[in-house]
């Protein structure tokens, strides 16, 4: 299974259209949506991820979406936790929206599911102990 990370970009006269759903119907692409911030008639901006058999087809649906003016941009960057010096007090975990951090018995040691990260980015603020970094 071929999967992509991306962000899209909207202009704001394109906010209104359904070409995610097009994706969907037309190029049989799976989507997972991450996070989105779309308001009609703003710019929108819209992180997930697309999965298919191919490659290929993945990227027919992207050059669909390109061709329509949206900008789409490979998600280039990762959450990453230096575990030497993390003291796993748990304070990511209260504003991990996805709940791809956790701690729990018996160890009490943080866990990251890196699959669940929707990189919203609020662990990186809340780590006492700047353990948590966005790596590009």
């Amino acid at each position: 299974m071929a999967k992509k990370r991306v962000i899209l970009i909207f202009p704001a006269a394109l906010t209104e259209e359904a070409l995610v759903y097009k994706l969907v119907r037309d190029y049989q692409l799976a989507i997972n949506i991450l996070r989105a911030k779309i308001t009609p008639g703003e710019e929108g901006r819209l992180v997930m991820e697309i999965s298919n058999s191919t490659e290929k087809a993945i990227e027919r649906g992207l050059d669909y979406l390109r061709s329509h003016g949206v900008l789409v941009e490979e998600l280039g960057h990762e959450i990453r936790i230096d575990q030497d010096s993390c003291i796993d007090c748990g304070a990511c975990t209260g504003v991990c929206l996805s709940d791809a951090l956790s701690i729990s018995a018996p160890d009490w040691k943080l866990k990251f599911d890196k699959e669940k990260c929707i990189l919203c980015e609020l662990c990186v603020s809340a780590c006492p102990t700047r353990s948590i970094k966005v790596v590009f």
